[in-house]
């Protein structure tokens, strides 16, 4: 900072840092009063960003330190439609002890009542789990649950099927084409975070249970788990040798690998990206709080004129003026800083025993000081940008000025290096949210925005002033003295449209993203998507469940294709875990995908480049790539895409792109390929029925009864089922989003609070003289609440159309979904602006009004 500031030797007083920092200690001997609001925004940023951060941290303790036992083993090896080979799991087996286990989605019956449930099915072996214990309800080993008993497979199962079918402990039930005995229900299932999102209660059963049930198939939609335990000690090195080895020594198996350093990637990505959104939204409490920041030290140097003049009086320069004062409210901010760590390193604490409900893992509570030394970086960056201007300003104000008036009416602008010092620290804030952040194009994009949101209010308080100067002339008194109070010198306007215009503006584009993302799934995409999905659909049952389909639901559309599953290895022959892919289409390159072949265009989709093959095509294999998809992997015309299915390897070159309507929740596929590509591979169909309008629900559960009970083995999926999951899921983010962001509505209150005391002086003066002149109670309070009301008005439009906006975009172009503007969001928040407006307003003036107007008048 001294290269900014630099001191003279020559002047009597010679100021010096250490001399600087000797009166600054000496002054705050008088105490905080006045930095109140300072403190607490401070401590409410750095609370929230070292909190957030902790929690993240916690949660990625947690999965790693429970690897292996969310993994089920030190390595797992997965296949898809298939198990694996003799010289497969032998050469697993050489390395240490494999768990087979095998995953599916069924329907559980029961035959008497003609009710069913969708289950997550999950069929274990003997040394199941490897690592982790599965605990049951009535105790027993799990090994005894399943056995065959009477003729009878046992099962376990979650409470939730006991529940949606009405079923006690001992009852029997159908899956597939055999019947099990629920011996118990699962207490806590070791590896439950390997199974990803779940449609239904889980039912467990024994590797030998599930070839009766005649669900395994050529084709089925099933995967195989390989768990791999390692004699004790194994380092990472040796985990990665041996995955290493694997892939060398089956290329073409198709497996996916993964280790227990990377047990649950797709929670984790998840805990990173809400970690990343929390974090900025903490930030942009600490940028409120800025506001926060510079009012209390606007204030702070006003009442400390009398102090400075001194100063300037017997020699100090302006840089020694800045230094005291700068080491006060960096000192000051160091309090709100420490206090904000102390709530950031409890906060892991209390939420680990909030999440413990939500998440199936524990996060490992601990008092982490990197991420509470970001929390200290943000902090002091964020008190040093908005502390930097107003101390800049006092530089150069004579001594004269100092005690004739407030600092307010010196120069406009500091001096340069004053503006250089707060340009570098904000763009050094910035730089430092964009850099630590996981998807660096939606930091870049929140905090241009954030900084954009902060020049315009800045802009609408000018304009509210502008126009306020320039309206015409009104009789009534109360509405005059309004708004001249709007744009006069030292006006309060500038302060309340900041600190509630980003607040506001955050809080409606939340609330208008998730109306949006609700609406798209209650009422767009419900009334678009089919009714069911029959998935598992054989060969030798296709024909017969076609005529079922036909005649059951001879008034709704069906539509079937065929479908495998397959995992892209290679584009252009570079290996997929190379390719460093943007979000929107690195999800391609994970795990396997629904494929399938079509020699026609399907529906829902539209030709944007390339030409569709001719219905008889023989030639090499070619497919068809989703475009949106394609453009995020550089993918065009003549590349190609390298898939793994069944064990098998295949190339295809790109002959065109389609565009999808993923919304219509239709069969769609990434990939569709020429027919003559998997001629003969063995595969299973996919079905779906769409009724045209509102369908009752008795009329889809008659389907659905009617479908299990003649086909076992199909398994059915009841859209509005899933959708009603999803909006529950959205239902508890929302809320879960929602509280974070009221962290930064808190900061614009306690902010506004403070600008209203900052000019608590101003107001005292302004109502002795009003009262001395003849002004009663009742009409300086009526022109007060004309001012904050005009301004919470003007405000509220300002965060209505900002909000607007931003959700807008992130519906649209992150989202790619429709935005609709909600009204009702746009009056909530502008009744919120109100009431915080003119509420607080009216509270500091109803005290202002109550001074007593002889000790005013003998100051002046």
């Amino acid at each position: 900072m001294a290269g900014f500031v630099p001191g003279s030797a020559n002047g009597a007083f010679a100021p010096s840092w250490r001399l600087a920092f000797r009166f600054a200690l000496r002054e705050l001997r008088g105490g905080i009063r006045g930095f109140y609001i300072f403190i607490a925004c401070i401590a409410l940023g750095v609370a929230a960003i070292a909190g957030v951060t902790s929690v993240s941290r916690a949660l990625t303790e947690g999965i790693i330190a429970e690897g292996t036992t969310i993994l089920g083993g030190d390595i797992s090896f997965r296949l898809v439609h298939r198990q694996a080979e003799e010289d497969e799991r032998a050469f697993l087996e050489g390395f240490g002890a494999v768990s087979e286990v095998a995953t599916m989605r069924a329907m559980a019956r029961i035959p008497e009542t003609t009710d069913q449930s969708l289950v997550e099915l999950k069929a274990v072996d003997n040394v199941y789990p490897l690592y982790g214990e599965l605990r049951l309800e009535r105790g027993g080993s799990l090994e005894d649950a399943l056995a065959k008993k009477d003729g009878t497979w046992g099962a376990v199962v979650d409470l939730a099927l006991l529940a949606r079918l009405k079923l006690n402990v001992g009852d029997e039930v159908s899956i597939g084409r055999t019947k099990v005995r629920i011996a118990d229900t699962i207490a806590a299932e070791p590896d439950k975070l390997d199974g990803g999102l779940e449609f239904g209660p889980r039912l467990m059963i024994s590797n030998e249970a599930i070839g009766d049930t005649g669900l395994v198939q050529p084709g089925s939609l099933v995967r195989w788990h390989y768990r791999l335990k390692l004699p004790p000690g194994a380092s990472e090195e040796r985990i990665k040798a041996v995955s290493e080895d694997a892939s060398d020594a089956f290329p073409e198996a198709g497996w996916r690998i993964r280790s227990r350093a990377n047990a649950a990637p797709g929670l984790q990505r998840n805990i990173n990206r809400f970690s990343q959104f929390l974090t900025l939204v903490g930030l942009t409490a600490l940028v409120v709080g800025g506001v926060g920041v510079a009012n209390a030290v606007r204030s702070f140097l006003e009442k400390k004129r009398g102090v400075i003049a001194t100063f300037k009086c017997i020699g100090a320069e302006g840089g020694f003026v800045f230094r005291v004062y700068l080491i006060q409210i960096m000192a000051l901010a160091g309090i709100g800083i420490a206090i904000g760590l102390v709530i950031g390193m409890v906060i892991p604490f209390v939420a680990s025993g909030f999440l413990s409900s939500v998440l199936p893992v524990e996060a490992a509570a601990d008092v982490f000081p990197t991420e509470l030394g970001l929390g200290v970086v943000y902090g002091f960056l964020t008190a040093l940008a908005f502390a930097l201007w107003p101390l800049g300003r006092a530089h150069d104000v004579p001594p004269r000025a100092l005690f004739r008036d407030d600092i307010g009416n010196g120069r406009r602008f500091p001096r340069k290096r004053y503006m250089f010092a707060t340009a570098v620290t904000v763009a050094v804030l910035a730089a430092i949210a964009v850099w630590l952040s996981a998807d660096k194009r939606i930091a870049l994009v929140y905090v241009g925005a954030t900084a954009g949101a902060f020049v315009l209010l800045v802009l609408v308080a000018r304009a509210i002033m502008w126009g306020a100067r320039r309206l015409p002339h009104v009789r009534s008194t109360e509405l005059r003295l309004a708004i001249g109070n709007i744009h006069r010198p030292g006006a309060l306007t500038p302060s309340v449209v900041l600190s509630l215009g980003l607040g506001l503006s955050l809080l409606v584009a939340l609330a208008l993203i998730d109306g949006n993302l609700r609406r798209e799934l209650g009422q767009t995409i419900a009334r678009e998507a089919p009714s069911f999905f029959f998935i598992d659909i054989q060969n030798s049952e296709k024909d017969a469940f076609d005529a079922f389909l036909t005649e059951a639901a001879s008034d709704a559309a069906i539509e079937t294709a065929p479908m495998l599953r397959g995992r892209i290895t290679a584009v252009n022959d570079v290996p997929s875990e190379e390719i460093k892919a943007p979000p929107d289409g690195a999800w391609a390159l994970r795990g396997d995908r629904g494929i399938t072949y079509a020699a026609e265009i399907p529906e829902n989709s539209t030709l944007v480049a390339g030409d569709w093959w001719a219905e008889d095509y023989s030639g090499k294999s070619l497919v068809s790539f989703e475009d949106g998809v394609a453009e995020a992997l550089e993918l065009g015309i003549g590349d190609t895409v390298t898939v793994n299915v069944l064990g098998r390897s295949i190339t295809a070159e790109i002959a065109n792109l389609r565009r999808v309507d993923w919304e219509s929740l239709a069969i769609n596929f990434v990939m569709v390929f020429s027919p003559n590509t998997f001629a003969g591979a063995p595969h299973a169909h996919l079905a779906t029925v769409t009724w045209d309008g509102d369908v009752s629900t008795e009329k889809e559960i008659a389907l659905l009864k009617k479908a299990t009970a003649a086909f076992p083995t199909v398994t059915a999926v009841r859209v509005k089922d899933a959708i009603e999951q999803v909006n529950a899921l959205v239902a508890q983010l929302a809320w879960a989003i929602r509280g974070a962001a009221s962290v930064t509505l808190i900061a614009s209150v306690l902010v506004l609070a403070g600008a209203l005391a900052a000019g608590h002086s101003h107001r005292i003066y302004d109502a002795v003289i009003l009262k001395t002149l003849g002004a009663t109670r009742g009409r300086l309070i009526a022109a007060y609440a004309y001012e904050y009301a005009i301004l919470g008005l003007a405000t509220a439009i300002f965060g209505v159309i900002a909000g607007a906006l931003a959700a807008g975009y992130v519906v649209t172009q992150v989202m790619g979904g429709s935005f609709v503007f909600l009204p009702a969001t746009a009056t909530s928040a502008a009744i919120i602006a109100l009431i915080l407006t003119v509420g607080f307003g009216l509270i500091g003036t109803w005290r202002v009004l109550g001074e007593k107007p002889a000790p005013v008048l003998r100051n002046l």
